[in-house]
């Protein structure tokens, strides 16, 4: 979505670039032309750490984030990341990607 303009845009993918390149940090693009996949439409945070059962989602809510952290709830998003992993760009390419929109803005 067009929001704050095309210098606002420039500055939030640069910073996207640059923090794809700090550890730990995997920035993956789904191309529109992939059409309807797994997950699409629907806004969630999967948090994790070293200790997998403290693992929570969070779903944006009209009233408020909702959390999950129930052993099934957590494989359902687990797998549906995975997914959508699957039909993701590489990070590299997600990387050219984003460098291609910076220029082209």
């Amino acid at each position: 979505m067009p929001v704050g303009g095309t210098s606002v845009a420039k500055r939030q993918l640069k910073h996207l670039l640059t923090q794809s390149e700090r550890g730990g940090i995997t920035i993956q693009v789904i191309p529109f032309a992939i059409g309807a996949y797994p997950g699409s439409g629907q806004t969630f945070l999967y948090m994790h750490g070293s200790v997998p059962r403290l693992d929570t989602v969070s779903l944006d809510q009209s009233h408020g984030p909702a959390l999950l952290d129930a052993e099934a709830e957590l494989d359902t998003y687990r797998n549906l990341l995975h997914l959508m992993e699957s039909v993701a760009l590489p990070p590299k390419e997600t990387r050219d990607f984003i460098h291609n929109l910076v220029t082209e803005l």
